[in-house]
């Protein structure tokens, strides 16, 4: 990794190293969080986006799965239906010391899902993990796919009981992002005209209760196609009243989720992303969004009032951060993070040279590190507690890296 001057990193994670429970760390390092462990640890709970058909190596019970038979398994979303091919996608936990930059202990924390790609963290310390993927139950899998699910920030090794999120959807989930001045969960779809959802919980905080699951519309435009890739429909720069429009049959076994609710009047959106709450506002990119499809960035400032009766009054509102439509400058944005200091810190998923580029509250974009190992994308940027260190993921290499440097005087002018 190419850094500024007085940046280092340690590589404190490789796929298929031996963690502390037996498992092996799976392929495909994706999003990340952290939370504060004890006695001032960081918990970092990551993502393996491995699909259902990947080779054997990639997951975390090594190739003739001994260690698979080790394992409980309604501790396993989906075991598959044959000997030989488990869902290996799923959330290891790594307990890390930022003080001597040394890992405590990793852990396998969720099995048995499938292409978990990204997700979010909770005001309550936990991680909601995402899988990308619509897959059904049948050649070979038990259980239907595209859900999301909650691991708990836990320093001590464990597997996550794992517990659908239906009411929170089934389509290609991406990213979620959670205010917490309402509980309100905000999520991402990775397609083409993917559709930007949030979910109002029964009771905030517990999300396997339940609840109400959203899709925004922009106020006086039904059906807007944000994309601009035809015709400039968005303005950057310019903010725009949301409404939210209630959606039904949620689980949408024909994949159909974001098609009823655009003729619904729900605003399109290019391949929606990364998402992080930060700064006061949800903060997500869509990838290929842009005359050029080079990536947008968006910001939506929920209302003071969000998820109640009075947004009719007072609305959340939209704005369209960046779209530079300049591969030189962001290449199609993925996922995203605030840093401490207010800057985004997006990781590219381009062609080429993939950078990490930072973005001033001012909507001033810079390139803060280059991955020279390859051309594979950058997975999982995001910051521990204390601020001293940036976590991110080189995917395809299948390796974790802590960096760390000079912050304070570098914030905004990397």
């Amino acid at each position: 990794m190419d850094l500024p001057q007085d940046f280092s990193y340690t590589i404190l994670s490789r796929w298929g190293d031996t963690m502390d429970d037996g498992y092996r760390v799976p392929h495909r390092p994706d999003g990340m969080a952290t939370f504060p462990g004890p006695d001032g640890l960081t918990v970092l709970i990551r993502n393996h986006e491995v699909n259902f058909n990947a080779d054997l190596a990639e997951g975390a019970f090594g190739e003739d799965l001994t260690k698979q038979l080790e394992l409980d398994p309604s501790l396993m979303y989906d075991a598959g239906t044959e000997r030989g091919r488990p869902c290996q996608g799923g959330t290891t936990t790594v307990v890390y010391d930022t003080r001597s930059q040394k890992v405590v202990r990793q852990y396998l924390s969720l099995a048995g899902t499938i292409r978990n790609c990204a997700g979010g963290p909770t005001p309550w310390n936990s991680w909601i993990t995402c899988e990308e993927t619509v897959e059904r139950a049948g050649d070979g899998r038990l259980v239907d796919h595209g859900y999301a699910f909650e691991v708990p920030a836990s320093a001590d090794m464990g597997l996550a009981s794992p517990v659908p999120l239906t009411a929170m959807g089934r389509f290609n989930h991406e990213a979620v992002a959670v205010d917490p001045a309402s509980g309100i969960v905000y999520q991402t779809e990775d397609r083409h005209d993917g559709l930007i959802y949030r979910f109002i919980p029964t009771v905030p905080g517990q999300l396997a209760e339940g609840g109400q699951l959203q899709a925004l519309v922009v106020r006086g435009h039904q059906s807007l196609d944000t994309r601009n890739w035809e015709q400039q429909l968005v303005t950057p720069g310019h903010q725009i009243p949301v409404a939210w429009i209630d959606l039904n049959e949620v689980e949408a076994p024909e994949d159909d989720l974001r098609h009823r609710g655009f003729e619904a009047g729900a605003a399109c959106f290019a391949r929606g992303e990364g998402m992080w709450y930060g700064n006061g506002a949800v903060f997500f990119a869509c990838t290929n969004g842009g005359k050029a499809k080079k990536g947008q960035i968006w910001r939506y400032i929920p209302s003071p009032v969000e998820g109640t009766e009075g947004e009719v009054q007072q609305p959340g509102t939209l704005e369209l951060f960046v779209e530079p439509n300049d591969g030189a400058l962001v290449d199609n944005a993925d996922n995203l993070t605030v840093a401490p200091w207010g800057d985004l810190i997006v990781c590219e998923d381009g062609g080429g040279d993939q950078f990490l580029v930072g973005v001033t509250p001012e909507g001033a974009l810079y390139k803060f590190a280059r991955n020279a190992l390859g051309d594979s994308e950058l997975a999982g940027a995001t910051f521990a507690p204390d601020g001293t260190t940036l976590f991110v993921n080189i995917q395809h290499a299948g390796l974790t890296l802590a960096i760390t440097g000079p912050w304070k005087n570098h914030a905004g002018n990397v």
